[in-house]
């Protein structure tokens, strides 16, 4: 009983370890229409209803994502965008991507500890939302749009994601 203990205690200690970016924290308290969601790579291959070997390997790196998004109605603007991207930088965030896919640019920045990579953050950016994939883990260059689409596309976790975000704005 003891060791169950200990082995938890640890894999609670080591999850916090991985905690996601001081920035994205930040950002979601400094903008109060903002809204929050949290995928662990189990909750991540329940997304995966069809059985999509590609999606499996996709999110097979990532340990958690955090996913916050900010409707840009109010003062989030091109000068808070290049604020926020510094401040990134300053965390060890290198930039590695700059793409458009949808209408969408898409920023990829990464961190690593001795040619591992520790962490990931995808910045999609439009004219009416800004959405930030924290990563804790990796996922290939070549797969993020596909990740995005999936979150963005599906419509069954699309339309949760509208509807807790609606439900969040009329609480405020």
């Amino acid at each position: 009983m003891k060791q169950i203990t200990f082995i938890s205690f640890f894999s609670v200690m080591c999850l916090s370890l991985m905690a996601q970016s001081k920035t994205t924290e930040s950002l979601n308290k400094r903008y109060p229409n903002s809204k929050v969601f949290f995928f662990y790579n189990n909750t991540l291959r329940m997304l995966n209803q069809a059985d999509d070997k590609d999606f499996d390997a996709l999110i097979k790196d990532i340990e958690k994502m955090k996913f916050l998004w900010i409707d840009k109605s109010g003062a989030f603007n091109a000068s808070e965008y290049k604020k926020l991207t510094s401040s990134y930088k300053d965390e060890k965030f290198e930039s590695i991507m700059t793409s458009r896919h949808q209408g969408k640019n898409f920023d990829i920045f990464v961190k690593e500890n001795d040619g591992d990579t520790k962490g990931m953050l995808v910045l999609v950016n439009d004219s009416s939302s800004l959405y930030v994939l924290d990563i804790v883990g990796s996922i290939a260059l070549d797969k993020i749009s596909k990740l995005y689409t999936m979150l963005d596309g599906n419509s069954d976790i699309r339309k949760k994601i509208t509807e807790n975000f609606s439900a969040h704005k009329k609480e405020r």
